[in-house]
């Protein structure tokens, strides 16, 4: 087994009594305060994470942009410099061989942020397709990546100087101390908030900073715990979960992040006769009725019968319930407020099927 890699702010961590563990390949710091108290930080006021592990790439050259939109499946048309897109790197068969966050730089730059774990296969996919003059990049460990979530976020960032008043999925170059910083308005938690990208060795002063100022605000450090649960909660997919290289962007729900009228990108052919036939599963979410907490790969049955199987399972510190995602067959014809049961080790947990999100999202 290789050595789990660890982000520029370890030390930090290690320092802030972190407890750790092992995610996509690197060492991440999962609590602090303990992950309720960190949940309920972020959906109440503000919280601050450390996800330096996510990848970081860019592509440049002339036309970078309309490259990397014959590539990825979502539409760089619809957005223009100073914007950020979620979008997909599917493979030829319609699976999902990692979703990202594309910051459109310029018509000759674009800057993605992949998975830890797939940062080395987008990458390679983009630099094997590119044409002549178009660079594709692996930026891992240039920059970090801090999320400061929550109502209080905005607050959080004024105070350290840092521009706030943008719009969704909007980004600015800045600076911190001056060294330079990009702040986007984006976040995994379904809260309003902000993701920077200091350099990776100028995190820690950023990071430091803002711990400050969270902790001042009445705020938490966060770690991978609590990003789990705030993330399911808000219904949000996790690549190995919810999309893989055999779930496909319509099975998970992300069909919107598709751009069905471009003429180009990769699996389009398999994703638009997926579309025509209609998927063969469907992802829904369940709230346990009963007692109990749902994991990740537990079948759930609808009147005594196999339909599906869940991706991702918590409890959620907002409903007080155990809540799961899962991927369920679209023959079973599943709605919102159906019974159905899951196998947790032997026992059948009762739950009702809703539509994710869980709770109100507060992201725009």
């Amino acid at each position: 087994m290789s050595e789990l890699r660890q982000g520029p702010l370890h030390a930090v961590h290690t320092e802030l009594g972190a407890t750790f563990a092992p995610f996509g390949g690197w060492q991440m710091p999962v609590s602090y305060a303990g992950t309720v108290a960190e949940h309920t930080a972020v959906r109440e006021s503000v919280g601050v994470f450390d996800v330096s592990h996510l990848g970081k790439a860019s592509v440049t050259g002339p036309g970078a942009a309309a490259f990397v939109n014959a590539c990825l499946t979502n539409d760089l048309g619809r957005i223009g410099p100073g914007r950020a897109q979620y979008t997909l790197c599917a493979t030829e068969s319609g699976g999902v061989t990692d979703d990202l966050i594309a910051y459109f730089v310029s018509d000759d730059e674009v800057f993605l942020v992949p998975n830890a774990a797939n940062t080395a296969a987008v990458v390679a996919a983009l630099a094997a397709a590119a044409p002549e003059g178009v660079v594709v990049t692996d930026q891992h460990r240039d920059f970090g990546v801090l999320a400061v979530q929550g109502p209080r976020s905005a607050e959080i960032l004024a105070a350290l100087g840092l521009p706030a008043d943008m719009d969704y999925m909007a980004f600015a170059d800045a600076h911190f101390g001056g060294a330079p910083v990009r702040v986007c308005r984006t976040g995994y938690t379904g809260e309003h908030g902000y993701e920077l990208l200091p350099s990776w060795d100028g995190s820690e002063a950023v990071f430091r900073a803002l711990v400050a100022a969270v902790k001042e605000a009445g705020g938490e450090v966060a770690g991978l715990g609590a990003r789990d649960t705030l993330r399911t909660e808000a219904g949000y997919p996790l690549h190995g979960h919810e999309l893989s290289t055999d779930i496909s962007p319509l099975e998970a729900r992300c069909g919107w992040a598709i751009g069905w009228r471009k003429p180009e990108f990769w699996g389009r052919a398999a994703l638009m006769a997926q579309k025509e036939a209609g998927p063969a599963r469907t992802m829904w979410g369940l709230r346990a009725v009963d007692r109990g907490v749902l994991r990740q790969g537990q079948t759930v049955l609808r009147d005594g019968a196999a339909v599906g199987e869940t991706t991702s399972g918590t409890f959620s510190p907002t409903l007080k319930a155990g809540i799961a995602l899962a991927l369920v067959d679209s023959a079973a014809g599943l709605g919102v407020g159906d019974a159905v049961t899951v196998d947790v080790r032997g026992r059948a947990l009762r739950c009702e099927v809703v539509a994710p999100p869980f709770v109100p999202l507060h992201t725009r």
